[in-house]
């Protein structure tokens, strides 16, 4: 069942962000795709919360990444970005390499993180691979 709620989740947020590209942007409004404070409000914070506080309950845990020691090396929230890990689903195919540059850049720059060195598309784009899929 989790990993039906993950594939779901990954798949709604997906949708909503398909319009990313587009003149109207996220929510309606004209955005850049790779703005990573709304690529992170309209597709991390449901699980992360407002502040990167993290969420438990319902059987899920959705760590803090307010104050996360684990984001000082930045192949790590790439990682967990791209092939998702437990209850979190993969983004790799389903955010573009920038969004999921800048989204890294923004946790690891706000919510008490203070990791200067960007993550940038070109480094996305080396550590994706090919998008996993629900049999691999």
């Amino acid at each position: 069942m989790r990993a039906f709620l993950g594939g779901f989740a990954a798949f709604t947020f997906a949708a909503g962000m398909a319009h990313a590209d587009s003149a109207t942007g996220l929510g309606g409004h004209a955005v850049a795709a790779d703005n990573g404070a709304l690529v992170y409000q309209h597709v991390c914070q449901g699980c992360h919360q407002v502040g990167g506080r993290g969420a438990k309950g319902a059987g899920a845990g959705f760590p803090a990444l307010a104050n996360n020691p684990h984001l000082e090396v930045s192949g790590y929230p790439v990682s967990m970005v791209l092939n998702g890990h437990g209850g979190m689903p993969w983004f790799n195919g389903m955010l573009t390499p920038a969004q999921i540059a800048a989204v890294v850049n923004y946790v690891r720059t706000h919510f008490g993180n203070d990791y200067k060195d960007p993550v940038t598309a070109a480094d996305v784009s080396a550590a994706a691979g090919p998008p996993p899929t629900m049999e691999r």
